[in-house]
């Protein structure tokens, strides 16, 4: 593979919040680090300490930001941030129980694939669908990759939008949830059309 027709990618998901530890709905909910995901995130800086990381991106919601922040104190880099990488809009459920996650997965797995991915409940229209989180999260990719050829781009962003691009790229699917623990990441190379998963931590 020549890796000049190429970028490479790295996505982050944040380190843990309080929220987190709760298990509440963050979504777009403007959580912070807790002292666990901030030396957590470090551990996660040095360990891709010998990669050279040309730009750094993030989510502009706190968690995700102080993620790339540390990482980027690393590596002597700004952080540019845009909502095009937030986490999904959850609506009127955010700071809600994830037992709400069961009713609401009872509902969609009673879906074939495609239905699944537009699908809106009516009781919170308000809501993203993964159609409508990976519309935003995949074009910036895409933009990214583009732009970066050849590059090494880091991007701390959130579990439900690499979630939703592993089954938008037929590495995961709706049978099968992946899980993405806090600072798992995805390694990918993109030509700005297709990607490729080279490698992965903390994704189950």
């Amino acid at each position: 593979m020549n890796k000049s027709k190429y970028c490479t990618i790295y996505l982050v998901r944040h380190g843990r919040t309080d929220w987190n530890d709760k298990e509440l709905i963050q979504g777009h909910t403007d959580t912070k680090l807790n002292l666990e995901g901030k030396d957590s995130a470090k551990k996660l800086a040095k360990s891709f300490k010998n990669i050279k990381f040309d730009k750094i991106y993030s989510s502009d919601l706190s968690r995700a930001k102080q993620t790339a922040e540390i990482i980027a104190l690393e590596h002597k880099l700004a952080v540019e941030t845009t909502t095009a990488l937030r986490e999904r809009f959850f609506g009127n459920i955010e700071g809600e129980s994830h037992v709400l996650f069961k009713e609401m997965n009872e509902i969609l797995d009673s879906l074939d694939d495609k239905a699944r991915y537009s699908y809106k409940f009516n009781s919170n229209m308000l809501m993203e669908s993964d159609e409508e989180v990976m519309n935003r999260f995949i074009n910036f990719l895409r933009e990214i990759a583009i732009s970066h050829l050849g590059k090494t781009i880091l991007i701390a962003t959130h579990g439900g939008p690499m979630r939703i691009l592993l089954a938008k790229l037929g590495i995961a699917n709706y049978q099968k949830i992946v899980w993405i623990e806090n600072l798992g990441y995805i390694k990918l190379e993109s030509d700005g059309v297709d990607f490729f998963v080279k490698e992965t931590s903390g994704v189950e």
